[in-house]
């Protein structure tokens, strides 16, 4: 049963006050809808592990929100790998909507889940790729185009080089660590460069934050 989309949008903004997070209630709407969209879709396939609670919350909206205040001001373009059920991009993108946004998601229906959302929230400047990134790169335009790419539960220890193609001169990969998870695990190759790491609120999860030029 999808749950009610104000009283959704009330809890994310307590949640999100308790982080610090300050936002237009207009925004804390769209962020209740696409919870919504989620619970929806989720009967039908499973686009993400969602329970309703405040931990899921916190981790699918409120821990976006906080990783979008490193995302550099003036950034023109964000990629988001993997895209899934579009978390972490969408709740970025509410909460920072000035950089275009491409997400990138190999699988149909979950393509499908993320355009009709970006219908549904009247998303500006959003495309969907129904492809892998590995496709994308090799795009003529796509090689160092990217301000900033995302990821999470995508190994970027495997996707280095692709990653750093994408990526302009000062770029960064903003990479999202789950609680409890080795760096090997999470992919954190560049974490272990010196590059930063932040935690996201309660969950214990973290940021890792790295730079173009430690992607080696």
């Amino acid at each position: 049963m999808t749950p009610d989309r104000e009283r959704l949008a009330e809890r994310l903004r307590k949640l999100g006050e308790r982080e610090g997070l300050a936002l237009e209630g207009e925004r804390w709407k769209r962020l209740g809808e696409y919870v919504a969209l989620l619970f929806q879709w989720n009967e039908r396939m499973n686009l993400t592990a969602l329970d309703g609670g405040g931990r899921g919350l916190r981790r699918l909206v409120i821990e976006p929100l906080l990783a979008a205040g490193h995302v550099p001001p003036g950034a023109a373009t964000m990629l988001d790998v993997g895209s899934g059920g579009g978390s972490p991009a969408i709740p970025m993108k509410i909460g920072r909507p000035e950089p275009r946004l491409r997400m990138v998601e190999s699988r149909a229906r979950k393509a499908a889940f993320l355009r009709h959302a970006v219908r549904e929230l009247a998303l500006s400047g959003v495309e969907v790729e129904n492809c892998r990134y590995e496709a994308l790169a090799e795009r003529p335009g796509m090689r160092d185009s990217q301000d900033v790419i995302t990821v999470r539960g995508v190994r970027v220890d495997d996707a280095v080089d692709g990653l750093r193609g994408l990526l302009k001169p000062e770029g960064r990969v903003l990479m999202f660590r789950a609680a409890g998870r080795s760096g090997s695990e999470a992919g954190a190759k560049g974490a272990a460069a010196g590059e930063t790491r932040v935690p996201l609120g309660e969950t214990g999860s973290e940021l890792v934050v790295v730079r173009k030029a430690r992607l080696q």
